[in-house]
């Protein structure tokens, strides 16, 4: 019996102890199927994988952002696809650049949704430099030190050029042009490419141009220019005076009361009319705060820039100021327009050829002739111009409201157009598409022209003079995909004008809601055999 109780015994103890080394053969495998998820290489692959999926999400880029620079400098491009490739820094003389934010960030002025972007060369982007890290401390340049009188008499050309020179070779630094004085200044070119990045023009004082007929010589196409740099600002609550009144008066010899010294002054100045303000061939540019007035043409024109921001900046010309464009784009890409007042003697904003990837919104328009695209396709040329939005604008007696205009023999497309927001208080017109164009006398009928696709109309508001909607499309290539919500228009009795019902010719699209009044002569749907080629096949 006792054998029989100690075997009966040892059989439990093993029993035992096979169920103790089970439980921890099943405990370790848990614990070794548990940790591995929970390891630094793991962890580090999921925030690589976040990182990449960031950088695709960028608008208008298929590629990834560049490595940033080592710095407190946000990366370009990163973050949500509507911010600013190019936010610039908006530095003062006496204090360290600092990045500004972008307009799409902002709480107060949320950026609407980016317009779907087209296929083909026109939206892919070359790889962006990084920018350059920001400046500790900037040195000041004052114009006056560099023998500036700032009487608005004396000639201070040298000076700027001098105080230019000097900022030119230190590099994020500053020229400041001080306040309470008044300098007349020549045609000049703060130009590049070997000054060093990160220029500041604090422009607190006046600049006057010359009114004789001298300094212009035989003519010039611009006044102050800034060209081939990068990261160049101009700030400030200076103005820039064109006095461009000496073009635009017209000068009769029978009328006994004209100045005769003006008068001989006058017949002396040059036919080509210079720009105020133009920069050419630059990167990251930012221009805020500055006043813009009575430009002898256009007011601030950019050609062949990058990365572009323009914000509360206030132009002003007559009505009657011949050709005075408010902002003038052409070839330039990422550009960024928001809270302007504008008014000229033409297009408050004029896009032309090259341009893609424009934002523009809250801006105040009027008297003018609107905010328009082209006109393109002149003398059988080709014109690409995509992405574009427009919205948030406030249009006040201009002759158009928001419009697309091209020649009649020209090449390429107009693609992925957004006007939304747009109120506007006794236009003449106030959404027009013009495949007709033409500032002649009479223009010859031709087959060929620049193709219209993508066009949003999102709640156009207000009052008309002479017609609410004017489509006159191509009969080889028709208009196509316009799309219309949100239309209300009503008529302004006006004496000496006569109100029109809407046109439409050779017009595609849909209607998404009922329009004020009835747009009933858009063709619903897509042109037959309208085989229209992408922005890669043309651009």
């Amino acid at each position: 019996m006792k054998l029989r109780a100690k075997g009966l015994g040892l059989l439990l103890l093993l029993v035992l102890l096979a169920l103790c080394s089970t439980i921890e053969v099943s405990e370790a495998r848990r614990g070794k199927h548990w940790r591995p998820r929970s390891s630094p290489g793991s962890t580090q692959l999921k925030k690589g994988k976040g990182k990449k999926s960031s950088s695709h999400r960028q608008y208008g880029s298929n590629r990834p952002s560049p490595k940033p620079p080592v710095s407190s400098t946000p990366s370009p491009g990163a973050g949500k696809g509507n911010q600013n490739p190019y936010q610039q820094p908006s530095p003062t003389p006496d204090a360290p650049f600092s990045p500004s934010p972008s307009p799409a960030n902002s709480s107060r002025h949320p950026s609407p949704k980016p317009p779907t972007p087209g296929c083909g060369k026109g939206h892919q982007q070359p790889s962006r430099p990084p920018l350059p890290p920001p400046a500790s401390q900037g040195a000041v340049f004052n114009v006056v030190d560099f023998g500036a009188k700032g009487d608005g008499v004396t000639d201070d050309t040298k000076a700027f050029e001098g105080a230019w020179a000097a900022a030119c070779k230190q590099g994020a630094s500053t020229v400041l042009v001080p306040r309470e004085l008044e300098f007349l200044v020549g045609p000049i070119s703060f130009s590049g490419p070997y000054c060093k990045p990160n220029i500041v023009f604090q422009l607190e004082g006046t600049i006057l141009a010359p009114t004789s007929a001298r300094p212009w010589g035989s003519g010039l196409l611009q006044w102050l220019e800034f060209t081939k740099l990068n990261g160049i600002v101009i700030q400030g609550n200076g103005i820039i005076n064109g006095r461009g009144q000496q073009w635009w008066t017209y000068s009769d010899p029978e009328d006994e009361d004209d100045d005769d010294t003006y008068d001989v002054e006058l017949e002396r100045m040059p036919q080509i009319k210079p720009t105020a303000l133009r920069f050419y061939g630059s990167f990251n540019v930012l221009v805020s705060g500055i006043t813009i007035v009575n430009s002898s043409q256009c007011h601030l024109k950019f050609d062949n820039c990058q990365g572009v921001m323009v914000h509360d900046v206030t132009i002003s010309s007559p009505e009657n100021s011949l050709n005075t464009d408010g902002i003038h784009l052409q070839n330039s890409k990422d550009v960024s327009i928001h809270h302007m007042n504008m008014a000229c003697g033409d297009d408050c904003i004029s896009i032309q050829t090259g341009c893609s990837n424009i934002n523009i919104h809250n801006v105040n328009c009027g008297p003018g002739h609107g905010i328009s695209i082209g006109g393109l396709g002149r003398d059988n040329t080709k014109a690409c111009v995509s992405n574009v939005t427009v919205r948030d604008v406030n249009m006040f007696r201009t002759m158009n409201g928001v419009r697309i205009k091209t020649w009649q023999g020209g090449v390429g497309l107009v693609q992925d157009i957004r006007f939304s927001n747009i109120q506007v208080s006794e236009v003449q017109t106030p959404i027009i598409i013009d495949q007709f164009y033409c500032d002649k006398s009479t223009c010859r009928n031709q087959t060929s022209a620049v193709a219209v696709s993508g066009v949003q109309y999102e709640n156009i508001r207000g009052t008309f003079t002479i017609k609410p909607v004017h489509f006159a499309c191509s009969d080889s290539l028709p208009c196509s995909g316009i799309s219309l919500t949100g239309v209300q228009l009503r008529p302004v009795q006006v004496p000496h004008y006569h109100l029109n019902n809407p046109f439409c010719w050779q017009a595609f699209g849909e209607l998404y809601t009922p329009t004020v009044p009835p747009i009933a002569c858009l063709q619903i749907g897509k042109p037959a055999g309208n085989n229209l080629q992408t922005y890669n096949d043309i651009c």
